[in-house]
């Protein structure tokens, strides 16, 4: 008698599958600059990404993927199940990385069990037999390292009444590997500018559509009866192949694996990536349309060109997948997500309006923690068609290296300064090292003591983190540390007062610099920075636009718009008086209209006109609370429109730098 629109919204809203939003956008996800995918996909941000990406370095293309699987709830009716599917969950999802083979993935599981409990020591050795000594052989996958709570169990009393709680068997399966190509990483973000393309459905439980254990299940108060499994170890093989075959011949648009939530939500999260509709149709998939949509079963849902669809279908009968994969649907452009089966719609709703019923325990949970005025207009602003999302439109050629004159010269000596608790200096020295600059790693410890004098560099950067913990608030600490030591006040003095130098403050060291405005030329109307209006660490990918102003790092950038990440507690500008705000400001957010941000999440931190970068009269002295070191390579980033160069559209801040020096 189950309602499949009624429970499309309460499994959309389970914890375990809506979004996580809430926890991602808390934690610095760009800090290292080496970060390559993270949770958010797509130009509207959403958090779906199967798989997490870093690069080797700041020149090649070679990194790590590292993914998750976990199926406690199986566990209750399958012990030995719940370990193979956990195994297979984490493989689906780290197949969206570029990896050479299988056998190039290690594991690390995490086992807890309720040892002495009755029937769970037997659970446990079956399932570690399962997985150690049949799946992850049969695989040719190792398991080298992990770790065990063997005493998940409670007990007490109350009164003469004893009670205990009691945890499943529960393994979390951690899976790493490198990476071949950073840039080949897949995500579920439809592709709406590809002509025709098809959704085909690999489906690895060869239409068992079993649901025990599953979040239909757990919605309606049930366990279920008979569990998903891995049942076929060399067909699982021969599909990671297959994936990693096509994703290396450029065949896949977007890739999504089927776990938490079943086919339905691996659907719904491919059109909130996308922002699409999309026309499904789920005959052949089984008799029940219920148990399609929600079966929890292993497998994937691909994205390809129609024209490349009998090449793709070529490919997965060579791997013996022919019999599993299935022609579902396709996108549409009425942003609906509609599904048919047996000539009859079993669902048909707006996709927006799907994403805000996923969104809304995320929602539900921040507005608790923090500004809940912020946490509405973030909200609200899901429903809203009109949102072109994240894009690019620029005022130069990213192509253009204007430092090309001076490739022969001596590379200018730069500064990158730090304090106690600053974290972001070694991507800072790789954009400015990329730009033509020697970067020279300088503590403020060198400056105090006298083992390093600012005399013999032309360039400063004051890096982003967390100087003295923030405990005296935003840089005030570090600011503090050069005010109150003569040695240190003379030297930066001295540095700002010079004519042929140029300094660059960002996050912590913007605020830690606009502590210093009295030491500055020309920086008196600096704003102060204080806690975000949100309450709460922002760190996003957000739009920005270069202003006309004399910045000398921003030189030819006027009127550029395109995104920018920030990292922040304490971003938002406080003016000492309302008619400074413009006359040193060259950074501003913008929102879903390209105008100056003034509601969140497109402004994250509440100040005015969306403003976060300064400048001083004379544009040598500059600081910003987002971070462009982090977005020097085009890899860097976590969405972008254009994939097809290596220099990343920030790389031109840097190279200005170096063509003011001459």
């Amino acid at each position: 008698d189950i309602d499949i629109k009624e429970a499309t919204l309460r499994v959309l809203r389970l914890p375990s599958v809506a979004s996580k939003e809430f926890l991602i956008t808390i934690g610095d996800r760009t800090v290292t600059g080496l970060v390559a995918r993270d949770q958010m996909v797509g130009p509207w941000q959403v958090p779906v990404s199967d798989v997490a990406v870093t690069a080797s370095d700041f020149t090649n293309y070679t990194g790590e993927a590292m993914a998750m699987g976990e199926r406690t709830p199986i566990a209750v009716l399958n012990a030995p199940a719940s370990g193979r599917m956990a195994i297979g969950e984490a493989l689906t999802n780290i197949a969206a990385a570029s990896i050479a083979k299988l056998g190039d993935i290690k594991l690390s599981a995490n086992w807890m069990a309720a040892c002495g409990h009755e029937g769970e020591d037997a659970a446990l050795y079956d399932t570690v037999q399962a997985v150690g000594m049949e799946l992850c052989p049969a695989l040719g996958i190792s398991i080298p390292v992990g770790k065990d709570s063997l005493s998940m169990k409670s007990t007490w009393f109350e009164g003469e009444t004893k009670k205990e709680v009691v945890s499943p068997l529960s393994l979390v399966v951690s899976a790493f590997a490198p990476v071949t190509d950073i840039r080949k990483t897949l995500t579920p973000q439809l592709r709406t500018d590809m002509g025709e393309t098809d959704l085909i459905l690999i489906d690895l439980g060869q239409g068992k559509n079993r649901l025990g254990g599953s979040c239909l299940a757990q919605v309606y108060q049930a366990t279920g009866d008979t569990t998903p499994d891995l049942d076929d170890a060399s067909m699982f093989a021969n599909f990671f192949k297959a994936i990693q075959n096509l994703n290396q011949n450029g065949l896949l648009l977007a890739y999504h694996d089927r776990s938490d939530g079943g086919l339905l939500t691996t659907l719904a999260e491919m059109s909130f990536a996308g922002r699409t509709g999309m026309d499904i149709y789920l005959d052949g998939l089984g008799e029940d349309a219920l148990s399609i949509l929600f079966a929890e079963e292993l497998g994937a849902v691909i994205q390809v060109q129609r024209s490349d669809r009998a090449k793709v279908l070529q490919i997965l009968e060579k791997q013996g997948l022919n019999h599993i994969s299935h022609i579902i649907g396709s996108t549409n452009d009425d942003l609906q997500l509609h599904v048919a089966h047996q000539n009859e719609t079993v669902l048909d709703e707006a996709v927006l309006e799907l994403q805000q019923v996923w969104t809304e325990t995320s929602y539900q949970l921040a507005s608790l923690r923090d500004n809940p005025e912020c946490t509405k207009q973030a909200f609200d602003a899901i429903n809203n068609p009109d949102d072109q999302g994240l894009f690019a439109d620029l005022s130069y050629d990213v192509r253009e290296d204007i430092t090309a004159p001076f490739i022969h010269k001596t590379r200018p000596k730069m500064a990158v300064l730090r304090e106690q608790g600053v974290n972001g200096q070694v991507e800072m020295a790789a954009a400015f090292d990329k730009a033509g600059f020697t970067s020279v790693d300088v503590h403020m410890s060198d400056l105090i003591e006298g083992r390093t004098s600012l005399d013999d560099f032309q360039g400063l950067v004051a890096c982003g983190g967390f100087s003295f913990g923030d405990v005296l608030g935003a840089g005030r600490g570090w600011a503090n540390s050069i005010k109150f030591n003569p040695r240190a006040a003379d030297e930066f003095q001295i540095f700002f007062n010079r004519d042929d130098v140029f300094a660059l403050g960002v996050c912590n060291g913007c605020q830690m610099m606009s502590q210093l405005k009295e030491m500055i030329p020309g920086a008196e109307h600096w704003p102060s920075f204080e806690r975000n209006i949100s309450e709460q660490f922002e760190a996003r990918l957000l739009m920005v636009e270069v202003m006309d102003s004399p910045s000398i790092l921003m030189q030819g950038m006027q009127g550029s718009k395109l995104p920018l990440v920030v990292a922040h507690g304490e971003g938002r500008a406080v003016f000492e008086h309302d008619n400074h705000q413009h006359t040193v400001a060259y950074l501003r957010y913008i929102d879903a209209q390209g105008q100056a941000a003034t509601t969140y999440p497109h402004n994250p931190n509440g100040s005015p006109d969306g403003l976060t970068g300064f400048t001083s009269n004379d544009g040598r002295f500059n600081i910003m609370m987002p971070h462009p070191e982090r977005l020097f390579r085009n890899s860097q980033f976590s969405y972008y429109p254009e994939t097809n160069q290596e220099q990343g559209a920030w790389l031109r801040m840097f190279q200005n730098a170096r063509h003011w020096l001459g």
